[in-house]
């Protein structure tokens, strides 16, 4: 919105500096910050009020968090999506479709969790919708979003380390997206079971990617390190710094001892976000590496899930994997920060390979 009132005014005076996709980027992170930061408390007050006894506790899980996360709020991903959505609209430019499709997933994988987050607190249980149908709304709106995606950037699933290298996967890319989009918000979901141990991975993540969509965005920067061009994709960097700032803003009230659980609502929504960057930028297999952290964490899912069906047995003490290292003793915060420093590496990893090509 400022950008095009500027337009309208001619960019007149300090006004000039809103042409520049860095300055609206750093605006985006400050603005969602501080909406946060005086949203936050506000916000968790109403929440203590609408949800009395807080979130479900899973009976399943450490006894621990029976006791030390009992009573503590969910939904706190509504918070995250109100400050970045505001903020993007905000200094985003508003023809830019690419931010679009972003904003739509998001949202959409936001009201899923929504729905499965009210489900669990009016119902008393740590069991919300049905996975299957989850899963069938999260394919939807992945696929739509690809589909509408890959009309503008094509179908060709680009390789890291290999200048201009990719392979065509034609009308099947859209049901690949759809997995990277939907096994992201999925991994991000799973991660999400300590204080603060999934929000900085994301906020590292996307700060990354945001990154690789300026890049993509320039020929200039693109041809120089031999990566796909795609047109518009600059833009991104406005809703990447949206999303950073609005997590650096939940942060602060999801530090441990958290005040308040992002749920399902907040987890979908930004994993939603992560991976249709991915897929706008053609930078599919880094997000693997980028987003190790989630992908070491839902592969231990199904490893467990796996192994115990078929010989009985655990692999781990407890899944998600961070369960199974508070198992061994570790404290929460010395999981939390390790990871953290974890996902930091994959993610300087995830940028090396612009240029080793």
């Amino acid at each position: 919105m400022i950008f095009h009132l500027a337009e309208w005014l001619g960019f007149p005076g300090a006004l000039n500096v809103v042409r520049y996709l860095t300055f609206r980027a750093g605006a985006a992170v400050l603005t969602a910050l501080f909406l946060a930061m005086w949203l936050g408390p506000r916000f968790i007050a109403w929440l203590r009020v609408r949800q009395g006894k807080g979130q479900p506790i899973r009976e399943d899980g450490p006894a621990s968090h029976l006791l030390t996360k009992k009573g503590t709020p969910t939904m706190g991903g509504l918070m995250i999506l109100v400050c970045l959505g505001a903020s993007t609209l905000l200094w985003m430019e508003w023809d830019r479709p690419f931010v679009w499709a972003v904003l739509f997933v998001g949202l959409g994988f936001g009201l899923i969790g929504f729905l499965d987050d009210y489900a669990k607190v009016t119902r008393r249980s740590s069991a919300g919708l049905s996975g299957r149908l989850r899963l069938i709304l999260e394919f939807a709106i992945a696929g739509a979003a690809v589909w509408f995606v890959s009309r503008l950037t094509g179908t060709v699933l680009y390789v890291p380390f290999l200048k201009d290298t990719g392979v065509d996967l034609g009308p099947f890319y859209v049901l690949f997206g759809a997995l990277v989009i939907v096994g992201a918000a999925n991994a991000v979901n799973l991660t999400d079971g300590l204080d603060g141990l999934a929000i900085m991975p994301v906020i590292i993540a996307t700060a990354t990617f945001g990154i690789i969509a300026y890049l993509v965005g320039n020929y200039v920067f693109a041809e120089y390190l031999g990566i796909h061009f795609v047109r518009g994709a600059g833009e991104l960097i406005v809703v990447c710094g949206a999303i950073v700032g609005a997590g650096l803003g939940f942060l602060w009230f999801n530090a441990p001892p958290a005040a308040v659980f992002m749920g399902d609502t907040g987890s979908l929504a930004i994993g939603g976000a992560l991976g249709t960057l991915a897929v706008i930028t053609n930078h599919e297999l880094v997000l693997l590496v980028v987003g190790g952290l989630f992908v070491v964490e839902a592969l231990s899912v199904i490893i467990q899930v796996a192994s115990f069906r078929l010989t009985g047995r655990r692999v781990f003490r407890m899944a998600p994997i961070h369960h199974h290292f508070e198992q061994k003793g570790w404290s929460e915060a010395t999981i939390v920060i390790r990871f953290w420093i974890v996902a930091i590496v994959l993610a300087l990893a995830g940028l090396a390979t612009l240029k080793l090509r």
